[in-house]
């Protein structure tokens, strides 16, 4: 077995955004945002706020997804692409703190 078959052998599976969509939605359904909207971008609210945007995108297999900077009807977004598993835990645990910043500001 040469090195580039030990390459393909450790390498990520490739990211399925779709499937990484569907999971993200779940998720931040469980951190009690309410979804809105029929289909893309999904927003989703806190206390009727927008605070979460997410759309597949277009070119490419990947996630485009977008966070407010605080809860507001007509929020300034921060706006990311997510790539990979990784990209995507690591912006869901970012929404997570950013959730309970805003909870400990109330």
């Amino acid at each position: 077995m040469s090195q580039d078959d030990l390459g393909d052998f450790f390498a990520l599976p490739a990211f399925k955004a779709d499937e990484a969509l569907v999971k993200l939605r779940r998720d931040l359904r469980e951190l009690k945002l309410t979804e809105r909207g029929a289909g893309s971008p999904w927003r989703y609210e806190l206390k009727g706020l927008a605070v979460v945007e997410l759309a597949l995108a277009a070119d490419a297999p990947q996630l485009s997804v977008a966070l407010a900077k605080k809860p507001s009807a007509r929020p300034e977004w921060g706006r990311h692409t997510l790539a990979s598993s990784a990209e995507v835990r690591k912006w869901l645990d970012g929404v997570k703190a950013q959730l309970k910043r805003w909870d400990d500001e109330d």
